[in-house]
């Protein structure tokens, strides 16, 4: 069969970025070529507002640099001052926006650790050393990052791809720490989505889920195709029970995160702030650990060093649903798909042999 790409326009929002991620506009700055080195990219960082330190990183993987923020301790060897000079206002960013799904700000004494690196051969030997014997399971990813022990871990795919990977990958760090309960994987997943695409004005990173282009279009595709999941099931998947074999995004596992990212905006968005409400209740009880749940379940949902188990997914996920949103799936299940094709009327697909 030959291989299928399908490409996106967006009718009503012209001028933006053709697929998740963040836009802006920047010129290359004067002398860059006492930018060559750790040390010239340091003194280079060290007048942007949201750093508050920079030094040199040493490390067996490549020169680099050690960047605080208030937030963030940022490990990178990337050696782009423009896109240096992003990061650390993007991780302030998008834990501003982290922040503004709960009902009240968390705080911590501890910075969160990101490893942002030039190249995947970097990335690749970090994990073997920070893994371990589970280095395999995150060598799968075949473009990405992920998000284990506190810890986020990218590399560069381009800028606006690795923002968008940090900005997923970093609410699943977030959570993890503060909230008491971990989420179940469609509601976890989906608000993950809501960090992918965003735009630079004035010195900030605005997110703006509703132009999330690549979500937009696989959405797109899985109603067109009729392999739209039914709610019923989709609150019962986690990703490792539609991942392909090889790791990549199959038909299944981008229609998973496509609607996963649609039933949380359609939580958000749709009647003027009716599931809204239930919505904040869900993450709330979440977050201060109020769930009804039994004693085995409670201890999952508490023990980030247990595994999240299929089980325990499929028992407690539709349970809660059904609690803190609605019990009438049916009903839900329509006023979704409405939602999906009233999102989706502008996208148009174009598809490729």
């Amino acid at each position: 069969m030959a291989c299928r790409r399908w490409f996106l326009s967006f009718l009503l929002i012209p001028g933006i970025w053709l697929c998740a991620g963040c836009s802006s506009s920047s010129s290359v700055p004067a002398g860059q070529n006492s930018l060559s080195s750790p040390e010239g990219l340091a003194e280079y960082l060290r007048d942007l507002p949201a750093v508050q330190q920079v030094q040199i990183w040493e490390n067996p993987y490549g020169p680099g640099l050690q960047i605080l923020t208030r937030h963030y301790e940022i490990y990178t060897t990337l050696d782009d001052p423009l896109m240096l000079r992003q990061v650390p206002s993007f991780v302030e960013s998008v834990y501003a926006e982290y922040q503004a799904q709960l009902p009240d700000p968390v705080s911590t004494d501890r910075r969160f650790v990101i490893y942002l690196f030039a190249q995947r051969s970097q990335w690749e030997q970090f994990t073997r050393d920070f893994t371990g014997p589970n280095a395999d399971v995150y060598l799968r990813i075949r473009k990405g990052a992920y998000a284990v022990n506190d810890v986020c871990a990218a590399y560069h795919i381009g800028r606006s791809q690795t923002f968008s990977v940090i900005g997923h990958e970093g609410w699943h760090q977030f959570n993890s720490r503060f909230f008491a309960y971990r989420l179940p994987s469609w509601l976890d997943e989906g608000v993950a989505t809501l960090f992918e695409t965003c735009q630079y004005r004035q010195g900030r990173f605005v997110f703006e889920p509703q132009r999330n282009l690549y979500r937009l279009g696989a959405l797109k595709e899985t109603l067109l195709t009729g392999r739209m999941i039914p709610i019923e099931e989709l609150l019962v998947l986690n990703p490792g029970q539609v991942l392909g074999d090889n790791g990549g995004p199959d038909e299944r596992v981008t229609a998973f995160y496509a609607q996963t990212y649609a039933l949380v905006r359609f939580l958000r968005e749709e009647f003027y702030g009716y599931y809204l409400r239930k919505y904040h209740t869900l993450m709330a009880a979440a977050l201060r650990g109020n769930w009804p749940l039994d004693e085995l379940e409670a201890r999952i949902a508490s023990d980030r060093n247990l595994p999240l188990t299929v089980a325990w997914n499929q028992r407690v996920s539709p349970r809660l649903f059904s609690l803190y949103i609605d019990s009438d799936l049916k009903k839900i299940e329509k006023e979704y798909r409405a939602f999906c094709e009233k999102i989706t009327y502008p996208i148009r697909l174009q598809y490729s042999p």
